[in-house]
C-alpha cells in the first residue's frame, strides 16, 4: 500500500494552530506518511511536527466555510487546526483517521526513521539475558540459563533464554509449562543478594474443577526454597475471581500440593477496569468547570488513585516477604503479563538500588517488561480519548510508571532519573520513533527484525547529552532498601502526565532551573572549602607554628 492513497489533500496554506498556553500559530499544513506537520515558516517558531500514531481521535466542526480538527493524542495533548475551506478540512480529517490506525505493524514509523544522530551505543544489544545473567552468576551458582524456549515453542511470550534452578532440567520445564497459563512456567524475577531469596513470576496454574495437578512444577517452585523454609505465592487476583478461573480451566495452588507455600491474595484489577479508569481520570482533568466538589468526586469516581494504592501495597508485600521475612516469593495473576509484572518490577525498584539508576531502570523495563511478555502493541492502541471500543487497551504500563513517580517523589534522592524520564517513556510506549515497544513480544520482535530494521529507544536515552537531560540533580546513591508509604494522603495525582497540558509549565520551569542553579552553587562551595582545608593542611605542614592546638 501506497501512503499516498490516503492523503486526499497532502498541503493546506492559512492553517491556525491553537495550543494550550502557547500562542496560536498560523502557516502550512502538511501531511506525510507518518506525520501532521505545520510551519509557519518564521524564524523563532516552534513547528508541530505530530506522529499520526500519536492521535487517539479527531473531532470535526464547521462554522459557515471555516472548518476545525481537534486532534486528541496519546500522550493526552489536545490541539486545535483551524482550516480555511470546508473540503479541505474534511479531506484533512479522513486522510489523519486512516493514517492513525494504520493495522500493519511495517507500515510504522520506526520501519522508516533513520537516526539523526550518532549511534555511539547499539540498545538492542544493550539488555540482553546472558548478560544480566553474569550478574546474577558473580552472587550464587544456583541457578542457570536454559534454552528450553529457543525457538519459542514452550512459551511463546518467554524469551528464548530465561533463568531456572540449576537442579532443574528441561523436561521438567516443558511439563511444567503444560500446567500454565500461556505455558508461563515459574521463571527467575529478581536475587536478593543481601540474602539470597528470590522472586519468581508465573501464568495461573490450570488446576480446573478438578483439581489437577503438575509434579514438575512443584518440583520446580520447591527448588528455590532453602531447606526448612517456606515461601510465599501472591495471587494478584481476589480469592474470588481466582476460585471462578478454575470453571475456564484456570485456578490457584492448593494447600495440599504445594505445603512449603503459603498463598495470599491481593486484588488488583484486570485490564477492561483500568481502561474505564483512566479515561474517567482525563476527563475530570480537562473538566473546566472549577467546582471542587466536581472535580473531587470525578477524581474519586476515576478510581485511578486507588489503583495506584492496590499496585504499591502488592509491590511492597512482596518486597516484604524477601527482605524481612526472608523468604522466596512467585508472582502471578492470570496470564502473568500484566499485574504480575507491575509487582515484580516494582517490588525491584523498593530493593535493588541498581534499579534506580538510569541504566538499571533500562534495564529493568527490558527484564520485566518487553522481554517478559506484556503486549504493549494490545495495551497502548488507544489512549484516553478513542472513540472506539476498547479491545485489549488497558494503561498498565502507565500505572507502574504512576507508581515510580510516587516512590521517586517520596524519595527524591534516591534515584538517578528524573520524573523527565517517566514521561519519556510514557510517550514512547504510545507512540515513538524508536522500535523497542512494537509488538506484544520477544517472538513478534525477532519475526519482524526489529534490532536490524529499526533504532532502540536505548540508543537515543544512552547519549551523554540525553542522560544529562534526564537526570535527578537530587541524586546521592542510596544503597538501602526503601519503602514507599501507601497511605492515601501519601499518594498524589502525577500532575507531570494529567495536568500536562492544562496549565502553564513556566513556573515550575523556573522553580526546577533555580533549584540546579543552587545545587551547581553549593558543589562550588563545597570545593572551595576542599580546597582551602587543603591548602591549610600543606601550610601546617610547612610551619609547624600554624598547627591547631
Amino acid at each position: 500500500m501506497e501512503f499516498a492513497e490516503l492523503i486526499k489533500t497532502p498541503r493546506v496554506d492559512g492553517v491556525v494552530l491553537h495550543r494550550p498556553f502557547m500562542p496560536t500559530v498560523e502557516g502550512t499544513l502538511c501531511l506525510t506518511g507518518h506525520h501532521l506537520i505545520l510551519s509557519s515558516r518564521q524564524d523563532n517558531t516552534e513547528e508541530l511536527w505530530l506522529l499520526h500514531s500519536n492521535i487517539d481521535s479527531i473531532e470535526k466542526r464547521f462554522v459557515g466555510s471555516l472548518g476545525s480538527i481537534i486532534v486528541k493524542c496519546k500522550d493526552l495533548r489536545v490541539i486545535q487546526l483551524d482550516i480555511p475551506g470546508m473540503e479541505e478540512c474534511l479531506n484533512i480529517a479522513s486522510s489523519i483517521e486512516a493514517l492513525s490506525t494504520l493495522d500493519s505493524v511495517s507500515l510504522m514509523y520506526p520501519f522508516f526513521y533513520r537516526p539523526m544522530f550518532e549511534v555511539i551505543e547499539d540498545g538492542w544489544n544493550s539488555f540482553l539475558p546472558k548478560d544480566a545473567f553474569k550478574d546474577l552468576e558473580s552472587m550464587t551458582d544456583e541457578w542457570r540459563l536454559s534454552e528450553v524456549n529457543k525457538d519459542f515453542s514452550v512459551c511463546p511470550s518467554y524469551p528464548p533464554l530465561v533463568a531456572v534452578p540449576k537442579d532443574v532440567d528441561d523436561d521438567t520445564l516443558r511439563k511444567a509449562a503444560t500446567f500454565r497459563h500461556s505455558g508461563r512456567f515459574p521463571v527467575l524475577s529478581y536475587y536478593h543478594k543481601k540474602n539470597g531469596m528470590v522472586m519468581m513470576r508465573a501464568g495461573q496454574p490450570l488446576t480446573g474443577t478438578n483439581g489437577r495437578r503438575c509434579k514438575e512444577d512443584e518440583k520446580l517452585i520447591n527448588a528455590t526454597l532453602r531447606p526448612g523454609k517456606r515461601g510465599y505465592i501472591i495471587d494478584t487476583r481476589t480469592i474470588n475471581v481466582a476460585q471462578q478461573a478454575k470453571a475456564r480451566g484456570g485456578g490457584f495452588e492448593s494447600e495440599a500440593n504445594y505445603p512449603q507455600w503459603r498463598r495470599i491474595h491481593k486484588a488488583i484489577e484486570r485490564s477492561n477496569v483500568l481502561q474505564e479508569s483512566l479515561i474517567k481520570l482525563v476527563e475530570a482533568c480537562n473538566d473546566q468547570s472549577h467546582s471542587m466538589d466536581r472535580w473531587l468526586s470525578k477524581l474519586e469516581a476515576s478510581s485511578w488513585q486507588t489503583h495506584v494504592k492496590e499496585i504499591l501495597t502488592t509491590a511492597c508485600l512482596a518486597a516484604q516477604c524477601i527482605d524481612r521475612e526472608g523468604a522466596s516469593v512467585l508472582v502471578h495473576g492470570t496470564e502473568g503479563t500484566d499485574s504480575t509484572l507491575q509487582v515484580t518490577s516494582l517490588a525491584q525498584i523498593i530493593l535493588d538500588p541498581a534499579c534506580r539508576t538510569i541504566r538499571g531502570f533500562q534495564g529493568l523495563v527490558e527484564r520485566e517488561w518487553l522481554q517478559a511478555g506484556h503486549p504493549f502493541r494490545q495495551r497502548c492502541a488507544q489512549s484516553a480519548y478513542s472513540n472506539s471500543k476498547p479491545r485489549q487497551e488497558a494503561p498498565v504500563f502507565l500505572l507502574f510508571l504512576d507508581c515510580v513517580w510516587q516512590i521517586l517523589r517520596q524519595f527524591p534522592c534516591s534515584f538517578e532519573f528524573s520524573e523527565s524520564f517517566l514521561v519519556l517513556l510514557f510517550e514512547h510506549a504510545y507512540a515513538s520513533q524508536f522500535g523497542t515497544f512494537l509488538g506484544n513480544r520477544t517472538a513478534e520482535r525477532a519475526k519482524l527484525s526489529l534490532p536490524e530494521k529499526t533504532v532502540s529507544l536505548w540508543s537515543w536515552v544512552n547519549r551523554p547529552q540525553e542522560l544529562e537531560r534526564l537526570s535527578n540533580p537530587l541524586f546521592e546513591a542510596n544503597s538501602l532498601v526503601i519503602w514507599p508509604s501507601v497511605a492515601p494522603q501519601s499518594l498524589l495525582l502525577w500532575e507531570g502526565v494529567f495536568l500536562r497540558w492544562n496549565r502553564s509549565s513556566r513556573c515550575l520551569d523556573e522553580a526546577y532551573e533555580e533549584m540546579v542553579h543552587i545545587i551547581e552553587y553549593n558543589k562550588e562551595l563545597q570545593n572551595k572549602v576542599n580546597s582551602l582545608r587543603r591548602q591549610l593542611a600543606q601550610l601546617e605542614t610547612e610551619d609547624p607554628l600554624l598547627q591547631t592546638p
